[in-house]
């Protein structure tokens, strides 16, 4: 059977094939091979930019709630760009009829051509177009309300709000249409074209040579559930905000890999919201501090799981709780619970939602070796028994209640006290909402006020041999990891908060260890 080191050694050296094996597949995506004979200007084999002869092209994006089209019946345009220039930004604005089916909870579609200037798109040969579904289904954010006053934001609910079920889904607007086209004028090997971009190429032969035509593509990433809009029977018209810029072969190959990492995840059964938050990681984050968070990500699971694995084991051999604050494993398991719960109704992403969940569980068998809780079931009820303290142990207890007794005056007040102001100020979706807010709120601002009686215990008792120190090393890397996804993961401003907090106590400790 392996020894504890070699087994922590192999876990070390499966992350490092990992992360090497992963840097080579990102090279392998951001790297294209060119085709050999360009370099000698022979034409055998490879596949030529169409672009590279500057033909004169033509954007229009049209509507229609069908997701195929063979001719210009039954559609809209909806913009029209002229003289259309692939190296040029620009975004604008759009007013889109909304059609009687879409707003009965149907679909409908954009379909984007990038053609010949002056021809329409269905009598060019050599036109290129991409569709998207502008509509999605989401169940509707539920209503907040003042809990006492029972005002809300809208001073008006729509009818048919009032009889929809929350948990039904309905239609959502998609208001932003983010365009790229490819504009490198590389020469692929037609031998080898990556099946990647592939599937985006349309190839026409011209002369002896093969080309590609303009690889136009939809940035589905950049469509963030903040911009989505309730599509409701009373609505004729919403706006729709077109942006356009061009990519390079190497950012195209990588956004269409994370496009289909976030289709996996939906057909895994994540939710928008859930796949939401990864996509904020790809677009609101640059790509060099993408590459730094992939490898701080990679090192958070690493410390996960040695933190982990060396605190089970600590409360797996714990016998005894001398030195060990009773409190402070309470506290720590209740403020556990109440975040996992909060996060739970605040519907966070499950990127967060998971680990806390099984933070939370461990927790609870924490709570059962420091209070030597056994259960004996007796039938369907279950009987819970405690074991003795010895003398050492007594001490350790009147340490911690004494550090509970003056922490208390100071703790208690401010809870309460921020409950009652929430309610009177905040909107809810529900009581228990506002309860679960308020204990949340507690555990994040005041949180750390229940360290303390671990920390008085450790002065008292003037050691700290007693604590599950590599656990709190690998725990230490790990909220200061914490710090840096703050600022990247869409999390609760207060969750937000409390990694900062964090750091506080460990260097706390650390002192008193020092």
């Amino acid at each position: 059977m392996l020894s504890r080191s070699s087994f922590t050694s192999l876990v070390v050296g499966v992350f490092a094939v990992y992360v090497a094996h992963t840097c080579w597949v990102m090279y392998g995506i951001v790297y294209t091979r060119p085709c050999p004979a360009a370099a000698d200007g022979a034409a055998g084999g490879c596949v030529w930019p169409y672009l590279a002869r500057k033909p004169k092209l033509q954007l229009s994006v049209y509507t229609t709630t069908r997701s195929s089209i063979g001719a210009e019946s039954n559609i809209d345009l909806v913009l029209n760009v002229e003289d259309f220039d692939v190296e040029s930004k620009f975004e604008r604005t759009v007013n889109v009829s909304v059609p009687k089916k879409t707003r009965n909870n149907g679909t409908l579609y954009a379909f984007v051509f990038l053609h010949h200037a002056g021809i329409l798109p269905w009598h060019d040969g050599k036109q290129v177009h991409v569709v998207s579904p502008l509509t999605t289904y989401m169940v509707p954010k539920p209503e907040e309300i003042n809990l006492l006053t029972g005002e809300s934001d809208t001073q008006q609910i729509e009818a048919e709000k009032q009889t929809n079920a929350l948990d039904e889904p309905v239609s959502h607007w998609r208001s932003r249409l983010t365009l790229n086209v490819m504009v490198e004028d590389f020469v692929f090997d037609g031998s080898s074209l990556p099946a990647d971009v592939h599937r985006y190429m349309k190839m026409v032969q011209l002369g002896k040579t093969v080309h590609y035509l303009p690889i136009l593509f939809i940035d589905q990433l950049s469509n963030r559930v903040k911009d989505l809009m309730v599509i409701n029977r009373s609505t004729t018209e919403l706006p729709l905000t077109v942006s356009y810029d061009k990519i390079s072969l190497g950012k195209l190959r990588f956004w269409i890999h994370m496009q289909d990492a976030v289709y996996s995840l939906q057909q895994f059964g994540f939710s928008e919201k859930d796949t939401d938050e990864v996509k904020g990681i790809f677009v609101d984050t640059n790509l060099y501090f993408l590459a730094l968070t992939f490898f701080v990500a990679a090192f958070h699971l690493l410390f996960d799981f040695l933190a982990f694995k060396n605190d089970i084991s600590f409360w797996k051999k714990k016998r005894s709780m001398i030195g060990m604050s009773t409190k402070a494993v309470l506290w720590r398991c209740f403020s556990t619970v109440v975040i996992f719960l909060f996060l739970l109704d605040e519907q966070t992403s499950l990127l967060v939602l998971i680990p806390a969940g099984i933070g939370a569980v461990i927790e609870l068998w924490k709570v059962k070796k420091a209070l030597k809780m056994t259960i004996r079931w007796q039938g369907l009820r279950p009987k819970f028994q405690f074991g003795a303290y010895n003398d050492s142990e007594k001490k350790t207890e009147e340490y911690d209640a004494q550090a509970m007794k003056y922490l208390s005056y100071l703790l208690y007040p401010l809870c309460i006290g921020g409950a009652g102001y929430s309610l009177l100020n905040v909107k809810y979706k529900s009581w228990y909402s506002w309860l679960i807010n308020s204990f949340v709120n507690g555990v994040y601002a005041f949180g750390f006020l229940f360290m303390l009686p671990q920390l008085f215990v450790n002065y008292k008792m003037k050691s700290v041999a007693h604590l599950p120190w590599k656990a709190f090393t690998y725990k230490a890397f790990n909220t200061f990891i914490d710090d840096i996804f703050a600022f990247i993961i869409t999390m609760p401003t207060s969750h937000r908060l409390a990694c900062f907090r964090d750091d506080v106590v460990f260097l706390v400790y650390l002192y008193q260890r020092w």
